[in-house]
């Protein structure tokens, strides 16, 4: 895996681009000189957590033939300093899905995706408390 970085601006506004074309936006914090003009490193993390944990979820839920009509995740992370740097030190994912779901299904699939097969959650582990939840809406 391989992920190139090329600085947009003269500040730390920064594209990053991985093996197949794909690219986003990174930006810095005000107070380092960004301008809001792309996610900062820690979201990035938040946004890696919600998406790895997101594409386990919802592939066990299809193998499970669980009909969602819409699905989101939501991220909450909480940063500690020590020293000079800032660590997350709680995560909270909140799972969203609308269909007619079997809540028990649901439940296991969500178990599986965050404390098994999830890489991402495997690698905060170690500084992070990740928790998560879920909410079913019936349509």
């Amino acid at each position: 895996m391989r992920i190139e970085l090329t600085r947009i601006n003269d500040a730390v506004n920064l594209e990053a681009k991985n093996e197949e074309g794909n690219t986003l936006l990174i930006d810095g914090s005000a107070d380092i000189g960004g301008e809001g003009l792309g996610m900062k490193p820690m979201q990035l993390l938040l946004v890696a957590l919600g998406g790895c944990s997101s594409m386990d979820l919802l592939i066990i839920l299809k193998k499970q033939r669980q009909p969602i009509k819409s699905y989101k995740v939501i991220v909450d992370g909480d940063r500690v300093k020590e020293g000079d740097v800032a660590l997350f030190r709680t995560i909270k994912l909140h799972f969203v899905l609308v269909g007619d779901l079997d809540k028990q299904k649901v439940e296991k699939a969500v178990l599986l995706s965050v404390e098994k097969y999830c890489s991402v959650t495997k690698t905060l582990e170690p500084t992070a408390t990740i928790t998560h939840s879920f909410e079913i809406i019936k349509e």
